[in-house]
């Protein structure tokens, strides 16, 4: 492993979320010798299935958090076809729709953008005339300024003119889903650029596209057959213990390659780095100076559970108040099993036995299922980075021939899928300067 492959340049990708997957692809394409390490025998990272069964012992499978795509992650949607993924097939694709199970909120009708929003915004139900008006003038503002505010401007305080009615059932959904950190915390200029690229930039750039399939299938399985089928190693199950500088290029556990992608998460690359040996003071400064935040997904259970769609915004309290869920899904319409419900509950902070509870008895009260039963709960106590305002993120560039990429490190995005696979592509680009 890592030997000289003719004049290819030999290049380590270390972890294979969907960050090390783009990278490990892209390398390849480029014409690089790729060998992938990965710590479990499970491909995806944060976005990855797990196996559970019903509460009847059927096996299932789930994922380790319900996750979706929207129609402006034009990267991970190519990189998807590249690979031979159909995303056709693959994901439910619909107009943005924000809509609790009394009927209220919003959905985008099939119009070029941004005529969806327009028109979405002027038909939605729950909201009163000064609602709406308030809402267009500010998005009007948010156009005219370029979509650019002060980098210590929290979402809250950029959104202040709102009605409570608009913050609760539109802005406040759509902060903790894109950035899984809530308004009063946000970073205003990130949310400006999500809102932006999804709802102005292009037609469809809003479609909520859901997953039909296990996340390890929806990307990373196909990707890493992909870089196999081309010469590439793929080695799951192994976790790589030290990268260390060589004469010509870096070990990774004794072998020699020309670069090293570190695409593991942020403490397990901070890890690898003090191995190394070598100072990289800043960047480690900077990893170690990012919060996190938790998001909890709890999968329940009736035999006749049904959502009028297959995704539902809900009325969410604090998570530690008796509405934590701010969302729920219906994997009966999504590929799953019929009855199978999964609620997701961002910047989640409590513990999941006391949290599942809660959830089933919201189940039971918003959404009229009674008869619930859990099935799995599954925390991811560092699944974002909090998106702050002012925020410095730790650059992909490390040391020559030393490169980072995940959704944590320096990017325009959020926490987000897309994130991951951009910065995936770019640290695969600069490892062939």
């Amino acid at each position: 492993m890592g030997g000289t492959t003719g004049s290819k340049v030999r290049v380590a990708v270390i972890g294979a979320g969907w960050a090390g997957c783009a990278a490990a692809v892209e390398a390849t394409r480029l014409g690089q010798q790729v060998t992938v390490f990965e710590a479990t025998r499970i491909a995806g990272g944060r976005a990855r299935r797990i196996e559970s069964q019903l509460p009847d012992g059927t096996p299932l499978v789930l994922d380790n958090g319900q996750h979706i795509l929207i129609g402006a992650y034009s990267e991970t949607l190519r990189l998807m076809a590249d690979v031979g993924m159909n995303a056709a097939a693959s994901l439910l694709r619909q107009p943005l729709t924000l809509r609790f199970p009394d009927g209220a909120g919003l959905t985008f009708p099939r119009l070029p953008a941004p005529l969806d929003a327009l028109a979405g915004i002027v038909t939605a139900q729950g909201w009163t005339w000064p609602d709406k008006l308030g809402l267009l003038r500010a998005a009007l503002g948010w156009q005219l300024a370029g979509f650019q505010c002060a980098q210590e401007l929290t979402v809250a305080q950029l959104c202040r003119g709102l009605s409570p009615a608009v913050m609760a059932t539109l802005i406040e959904p759509l902060c903790v889903s894109a950035l899984n950190t809530p308004a009063d915390r946000a970073s205003a200029q990130v949310y400006l650029r999500v809102l932006r690229d999804a709802l102005f930039a292009q037609s469809g750039g809003s479609n909520l596209l859901l997953p039909r399939v296990d996340l390890s299938a929806l990307l990373p399985d196909a990707a890493l057959a992909w870089v196999a089928q081309r010469g590439g190693e793929v080695c799951l199950g192994r976790r790589a213990q030290s990268v260390v500088p060589a004469a010509n290029g870096w070990r990774v556990d004794g072998a020699l390659f020309d670069r090293v992608i570190l695409a593991c998460p942020p403490a397990e690359a901070a890890r690898l780095l003090e191995s190394c040996g070598l100072p990289c003071v800043s960047w480690l400064a900077h990893t170690r100076a990012l919060q996190f935040e938790a998001i909890t997904t709890v999968y329940a259970f009736s035999p006749g559970a049904r959502l009028a769609q297959p995704m539902l915004t809900l009325r969410a309290s604090a998570p530690e108040g008796d509405a934590p869920a701010q969302f729920v899904f219906d994997r009966g319409q999504l590929g799953g099993p019929a009855g199978l419900l999964a609620f997701v509950v961002s910047a989640s902070s409590v513990d999941n036995a006391a949290l599942t509870q809660r959830i089933l008895g919201q189940g039971e009260r918003q959404l009229g299922q009674a008869g619930l039963q859990a099935v799995q709960t599954v925390v991811e106590k560092r699944a974002t980075f909090a998106c702050l305002p002012g925020l410095q993120r730790p650059a992909i560039q490390v040391r020559p021939g030393l490169l980072a990429c995940g959704d944590y490190v320096e990017g325009p995005y959020p926490a987000t899928l897309e994130g991951a696979v951009r910065s995936g592509l770019q640290a695969a680009q600069l490892a062939t300067k």
